[in-house]
């Protein structure tokens, strides 16, 4: 695959409809409204923090949804953790209770990284972030996130020209 420059990015004058950017051990892709990371078993936690710290940086409004299955009194320690509570119910086994991980609070960040790094211990993960960033935000990330070792553009997809059209035409 040829190489792709940060200047790629900004020459281009078609909307961006994706970019996948990372390194051999941790694989980020970015679309308009959802960041979805692939964290493998050896990435080491620095990285994971960086990686967090930047998208907060860039959408502080973006947020990972949580879900575990717990004793009630989890539940508020989760929350002590900076975590927003959005549903609990009952089921076999506790209560599941989803919360909402908001990137505005480092300490929910520092309590995200640990749990990744608890996960990654067994197996690789799959996160999915929620964001409102676009093309000049996903261009920010990848600027802050080129600084960590062996960080690289892996691929970059625009919008077609046929979607442009009709996404105009919803709006008329």
């Amino acid at each position: 695959m040829e190489k792709i420059k940060k200047n790629d990015l900004t020459t281009s004058n078609q909307p961006l409809s994706s970019i996948e950017m990372g390194r051999d051990d941790v694989n980020l892709i970015c679309t308009y409204g959802k960041i979805s990371i692939w964290f493998g078993r050896k990435v080491p936690d620095l990285v994971i923090g960086k990686i967090l710290i930047a998208i907060s940086n860039v959408d502080p409004a973006a947020i990972h949804e949580y879900e575990i299955v717990c004793d009630f009194e989890k539940i508020t320690e989760y929350e002590s953790f900076g975590f927003i509570l959005v549903s609990y119910a009952k089921v076999e086994g506790g209560y599941r209770a989803t919360f909402h991980i908001p990137f505005t609070s480092k300490k929910a960040l520092l309590h995200l990284t640990e749990l990744i790094c608890n996960e990654l211990k067994v197996k690789d993960l799959n996160l999915d972030l929620y964001w409102t960033g676009d093309d000049s935000d996903i261009i920010r990330l990848f600027d802050v996130l080129r600084k960590i070792d062996k960080w690289k553009i892996k691929s970059i997809s625009y919008k077609e020209e046929s979607q442009l059209q009709s996404f105009e035409k919803d709006i008329d």
